[in-house]
């Protein structure tokens, strides 16, 4: 197959600067034209890192979040023309050596979306997940297959690769800036019928991976939760919510 896509890499960093080189080594670039990096006002030295491994930064004059960070992430990458964007946390928990086989899959047309499933190949707790972590995995995915009628294993990755309609077509603007951005992306991609196609990853966790705590899990948690609810809610036609107001 010719590959005609511009694939983009965007990684939306924070205190990155332990792990950022290791991460970008790994990035197959006979598959990926650009790699953008977007800093949320690092204390450490990403920035200096980034720009000597020769990566696109762009930063924040203050600090916007997770969901704020991949905000800039997507509006950069459509700017650069992308075709094709890859979202890979440069910590180093995930590998980037998958990148050709999501964006393969995108270039088959079969799906519109790709996910790096830590759930699929049944090594999330040997690769290190806290049990809590995973517990908390299992249940807020099953509730989420059940309330927006969908089998994923899991909704709750940093690796996701989109074409470039994906994200031209959800109001992302519309979601929080908190952690809970990937879940609400992620229901909004479901809500407007896209194909969504999962594949095996291991996942690696250690100390300088990034890692949110039991108080913000439980407030991730219980926000993935009202995401749900919401996007029930609207497919019956009860509500109107921001979230899930788009049109195609």
């Amino acid at each position: 197959m010719i590959r005609k896509s511009k694939v983009v890499v965007v990684l939306p960093a924070y205190n990155a600067e332990k792990t950022l080189e290791a991460t970008y080594r790994e990035i197959p670039f006979d598959i990926v034209d650009e790699v953008i990096l977007v800093d949320d006002v690092s204390k450490d030295n990403t920035v200096g890192v980034a720009l000597q491994l020769g990566i696109h930064v762009i930063k924040h004059d203050k600090n916007l979040g997770y969901g704020g960070n991949q905000k800039t992430c997507y509006k950069a990458a459509l700017q650069k023309d992308a075709d094709i964007v890859v979202m890979l946390h440069p910590d180093y928990q995930y590998t980037p050596k998958l990148i050709s086989a999501m964006v393969y899959l995108l270039e088959s047309k079969e799906f519109d979306v790709v996910l790096g499933s830590r759930i699929l190949g049944g090594k999330a707790r040997s690769g290190g997940m806290p049990i809590y972590k995973y517990i908390s995995n299992r249940f807020l995915t099953l509730i989420q297959n059940i309330l927006m009628g969908a089998k994923l294993s899991e909704y709750h990755t940093g690796y996701r690769a989109f074409t470039r309609k994906v994200l031209e077509s959800i109001p992302l603007n519309n979601n929080s800036n908190d952690f809970v951005f990937d879940n609400e992306m992620l229901s909004q991609i479901l809500y407007a019928d896209f194909r969504v196609g999962e594949i095996s990853c291991p996942t690696k966790y250690f100390a300088e991976a990034s890692s949110i705590n039991f108080s913000r899990s439980l407030k991730y948690g219980l926000g993935c939760l009202r995401t749900s609810l919401l996007f029930r809610l609207s497919k019956m036609g009860l509500l109107k919510s921001p979230i899930f107001t788009f049109k195609l």
